[in-house]
């Protein structure tokens, strides 16, 4: 039977914190997010980058849980933006938070191809097409988007557990190594307060891309006053803690008057290159886990982006359909109209690579810089945007919550976030490695805008259509399972 509801009480508080940091992808920060930080800035404070977002983002989550234990809606964003600054600012978020998590998702999937046909080639010889891998990748995360939440879960947690050995084989490895000794330089001001530092914070927020998720899955958590809280706080702490340290272990490794040299001269290669020199073995196996690395984070955006779809389909703001979920609780529709737009563009890349001149670096360069970078772009500014309504929500609805909660915290959130969207928006051409005076520097940005602006055009028309559905909308998730079972059996006009 079709039904309304996500699947409820399905995520334990371990397995919340798996999908999180599984869209944050420890392997995939070593060996692209902190290579390209120490490159770009020409700093050796890339480890404080990471402490210093941290702190900021543990300051959105203050209002950002406590709004989870008030509003369960898989739509997250867009309930809390709806609830504090109005149900046209809300869809407007909503649109946002589809395009940016749906770019963020599709983006990896060209990233994923060229690290995964280059892996065959170097075991077996077998030169494959990045799409035709890419495609395969595509396959497993649609036929695990229909499945239980459960099982997704499951195969996140083994592969993300994996990362962290990985990892720490490699932090340890790397203080052993220390050709120049263990030092405390990458932790100097001097090497974080300089001119830098701009690029620093544009470039390292990506590392932490999905850690929001979790208020996603607050429909489907054990305990929803308390899971998502706590998965969403242990999950930043371990990505800015565990990367800064990386961070700083990746430094000492290949000594601090090399380490921004050799990233500028190899980029993402510096580690599996390090790694060659000291571990072949371990250089390969962390190639594998490399390329299983991705396909967490495909599946955890993945899934993401189906619980919007669904929030949006449940209340009316996209059609109806999405927001039916199948016997096992997901949303199977929004799971296949995501499959759907991911196949129509990877086949579009892979129909406008042919023959180009970028050769193999096409998919990385086009389909993966452009867009998860847009991508990035757009998440800061809807965290920035979400901070302001709650803030505004909870003016309306204390609940017994002190000024920290209410105030406090979500409005130097919102400071830190808004200055962190400005200099991603000042450097988006470095981001994008696109060449100055490029139409691109203007076109990927805007798609987020015209988002924005479609979402508040969409929500007049919505309010002067149906004002009765835009008036509930926000309270879809409010349905009683009486309720629920009327409209599955056509007794209810579910006009939601």
């Amino acid at each position: 039977m079709e039904s309304t509801h996500l699947d409820r009480r399905r995520l334990s508080t371990p397995a919340l914190v798996f999908i999180i940091i599984a869209a944050s992808a420890p392997l995939t920060v070593l060996a692209g997010g902190i290579p390209t930080n120490y490159a770009v800035a020409g700093l050796l404070g890339v480890p404080q980058t990471y402490i210093a977002l941290g702190l900021i983002l543990l300051l959105f989550a203050v209002g950002y849980t406590a709004m989870s234990r008030e509003i369960q809606n898989a739509g997250a964003f867009y309930a809390y933006v709806t609830e504090g600054l109005g149900n046209r600012q809300g869809i407007a978020t909503a649109l946002v938070a589809l395009v940016a998590y749906n770019m963020m998702q599709i983006g990896l999937y060209g990233l994923f191809g060229f690290a995964a046909s280059n892996l065959i080639l170097e075991f077996t010889g077998l030169a494959l097409p990045w799409w035709l891998t890419a495609l395969a990748a595509w396959l497993l995360v649609a036929l695990l988007g229909v499945r239980s939440i459960d099982v997704s879960a499951k195969v996140l947690g083994v592969i993300v557990a994996l990362e962290f050995l990985v990892v720490i084989i490699v932090d340890i490895m790397a203080l052993g190594i220390a050709p120049e000794g263990v030092t405390g330089e990458a932790f100097q001001a001097s090497e974080f307060f300089a001119p830098g530092i701009g690029l620093l914070f544009a470039f390292g927020v990506a590392a932490f891309m999905g850690f929001e998720s979790g208020a996603i899955y607050s429909e489907e958590v054990v305990d929803p006053q308390r899971t998502v809280a706590r998965a969403t706080y242990i999950a930043l702490a371990v990505i800015a803690l565990f990367y800064a340290f990386t961070a700083w272990a990746v430094g000492i490794g290949v000594g601090p008057s090399n380490v921004v040299e050799e990233s500028q001269t190899l980029g993402p290669d510096l580690i599996f290159a390090w790694l060659g020199e000291h571990s072949p073995m371990l250089a390969n196996f962390a190639n594998l886990l490399f390329v299983t690395s991705l396909l967490a984070v495909l599946l955890a955006f993945h899934n993401a982006v189906a619980r919007y779809f669904f929030a949006l389909g449940r209340s009316t703001v996209l059609p109806r359909f999405l927001g039916k979920t199948g016997s096992n609780g997901a949303p199977q529709n929004g799971s296949m109209i995501q499959s759907g737009l991911a196949f129509v563009v990877v086949v579009g890349f892979a129909i406008a690579g042919a023959g180009h001149e970028l050769g193999d670096l096409f998919p990385v360069v086009t389909l993966f810089i452009w867009l998860t970078n847009t991508a990035a772009f757009g998440l800061v500014f809807l965290l920035a945007v979400t901070s302001v309504a709650i803030i505004a929500w909870f003016y309306k609805n204390p609940n017994g919550r002190g000024a920290w909660t209410r105030i406090v915290a979500p409005g130097l959130a919102t400071i830190g976030l808004t200055a962190i969207f400005v200099l991603i928006l000042v450097n988006f051409d470095l981001m994008i490695e696109a060449e100055e005076g490029s139409a691109l520097i203007y076109i990927l940005p805007g798609l987020i805008i015209a988002a924005g602006v479609l979402g508040i055009i969409w929500g007049q028309i919505i309010q002067n259509r149906r004002p009765e559905d835009y008036e509930r909308m926000s309270h879809q998730d409010q349905l009683s399972d009486e309720e629920e079972l009327a409209i599955a059996e056509g007794r209810l006009n579910d006009s939601r």
